[in-house]
């Protein structure tokens, strides 16, 4: 049975924008993933969304998340900051996080819960191991799944599957 974190009205607004870009990016041909990299005055520095569809699968909202903070932010702020993204990260982002020592981590859907509804779609599993973020990063802060927005990204990742 899947525990779910209850967000902030704040937390929410952001994990909502965060399934917008996702919906943009399935809307632009490519898998549903959304993120935003929140300062700890609540500014958002940076958004993104999945674009691996031209064969870089890299290109992870949460790596560039990364990417954009090791050259923008500080260690302090870095640390001090918040990323929003519509999935739990995948292990490459999650060691990207914990490289650069972003600090808390809120998040839409989790691994799991992706895999599960994979799995119940016969959709083959993704060539890397579905780890959850604290076995890659076992210092990380991490909250989610919430459970206002499953529905809504349960439905993403069925249309992004044919289903």
């Amino acid at each position: 049975m899947t525990t779910f974190y209850e967000p902030t009205p704040t937390e929410l607004n952001h994990l909502r924008r965060c399934a917008e870009l996702a919906r943009a990016a399935w809307e632009d041909g490519d898998e549903p993933f959304g993120s935003l990299l929140v300062d700890s005055d609540g500014k958002v520095l940076f958004e993104d969304r999945n674009r691996v569809k031209d064969g870089d699968a890299t290109r992870h909202p949460e790596f560039e998340i990364a990417r954009w903070a090791a050259e923008h932010q500080t260690p302090a702020e870095r640390a001090a900051s918040t990323v929003y993204t519509s999935g739990e990260h995948c292990p490459m982002c999650a060691a990207a996080h914990g490289w650069v020592g972003l600090g808390r981590i809120v998040y839409a859907a989790s691994g799991a819960q992706l895999s599960e509804w994979l799995t119940e779609w016969g959709v083959p599993a993704v060539p890397v191991a579905n780890l959850p973020i604290t076995a890659v990063v076992p210092g990380a802060e991490t909250a989610g799944p919430v459970a206002q927005l499953r529905d809504e990204m349960r439905a993403l990742h069925a249309l992004q599957n044919g289903r």
